[in-house]
């Protein structure tokens, strides 16, 4: 049984009146950040390699080492026709040289220089599956990994998809996967996709779906 403290046994008393309220000390502005020297060690076809003396709000003085990418898209293509209740997803199965292993992926691709991402989403989409889309929403943009890595990836969601001739770059060796969303989410709850741009693009479009049927 739990006992009444004192105070609680007293009569109630009124409310204190409300002071002024005093304002919070105002935080110093951080400096803002400067580059101080930017030198290109590596240059690839896909991506180049700087080194950034740079100092960072705060004020702190770093060396950066930084991977440079024009940007990238994904394409979460789905097939809401037969099923809307659980609809299809196109996915890849392509070797990974990196990672050492065949991954299930989205389709996706670089951003060419002064190219729309919308374009280029459609562009990827075409080359690497065939299939073309008259619906296209921007689901997120993000950094992949920003602690060294500049380039960032828009996911778009197509719908009303068909299919089409596929015409992959000649080092593309793409195996095309239509499959349930069901059948893909659960995949990722058993820990079989490994690739985080399928994983954030897949996860993202269910939470998507559940809040749009509201």
């Amino acid at each position: 049984m739990v006992q009444k403290s004192k105070s609680s046994a007293k009569k109630t008393k009124a409310a204190p009146k409300p002071q002024k309220a005093v304002a919070a000390p105002k935080a110093k502005p951080s400096k803002k950040t400067r580059l101080l020297s930017s030198k290109v060690v590596f240059k690839g076809m896909v991506f180049s390699v700087n080194r950034d003396e740079v100092i960072e709000p705060g004020g702190h003085k770093n060396v950066r080492e930084v991977i440079r990418h024009n940007g990238s898209v994904v394409v979460l293509a789905v097939d809401e026709s037969k099923n809307p209740s659980d609809p299809d997803v196109i996915l890849e199965r392509q070797y990974r040289h990196a990672a050492g292993q065949f991954l299930l992926e989205l389709p996706a691709g670089r951003v060419e220089p002064g190219e729309k991402t919308l374009a280029a989403a459609k562009r990827e989409m075409i080359e690497e599956t065939g299939y073309r889309a008259k619906k296209w929403t921007l689901l997120t943009k993000y950094f992949a990994s920003p602690g060294f890595l500049g380039e960032w990836m828009q996911i778009y969601l197509a719908r009303d998809i068909r299919e089409g001739i596929a015409q992959p770059e000649e080092d593309e060796k793409i195996e095309v996967i239509r499959m349930p969303l069901s059948e893909a989410l659960a995949l990722v709850a058993a820990n079989k996709i490994h690739d985080g741009k399928t994983l954030i693009g897949l996860l993202l479009y269910d939470q998507w779906r559940k809040t749009s049927a509201r």
